[in-house]
């Protein structure tokens, strides 16, 4: 199993929903100037396995890379292999996507309220007592 596309298809995600929009109004901006079905697809895409599906697509189509190899050579049964074999690869890279996310958000709390914490803790020893 090849991760390249989950880890590349997760670092969109990321950038695209939760760094962009943070780093300033020109991000938000340009949203609010999409047509009305682009700013559709942006809020809809949410999701990371509907995004992850689509963004594996594409991915593939740049790359050629699959997430699972054994896919490239799928036979062409009734003509459809090519897009059966795209199909279920992007379906199992956005699964990927999906358990990424969910695994990032899991750590996420933790993580920061133990920083938190240590910068509480850090601070106590810093403040002087008033006597």
């Amino acid at each position: 199993m090849n991760f390249t596309l989950a880890l590349m298809g997760l670092s969109i995600y990321i950038l695209l929903w939760e760094k962009l929009p943070d780093w300033g109004n020109w991000f938000n901006w340009i949203i609010n100037k999409l047509p009305r079905p682009l700013a559709y697809l942006y809020e809809a895409w949410r999701c990371p396995y509907c995004f992850g599906f689509w963004v594996a697509l594409a991915l593939h189509g740049i790359t050629g890379l699959h997430t699972i190899p054994v896919l490239a050579t799928i036979p062409n049964h009734l003509g459809a292999g090519v897009t059966i074999a795209w199909v279920l690869d992007a379906l199992a890279t956005a699964t990927l996507i999906m358990f990424g996310q969910l695994c990032l958000n899991a750590i996420a709390v933790p993580a920061i309220k133990g920083y938190q914490m240590t910068m509480e803790f850090k601070q106590s020893f810093k403040e002087e007592p008033s006597s």
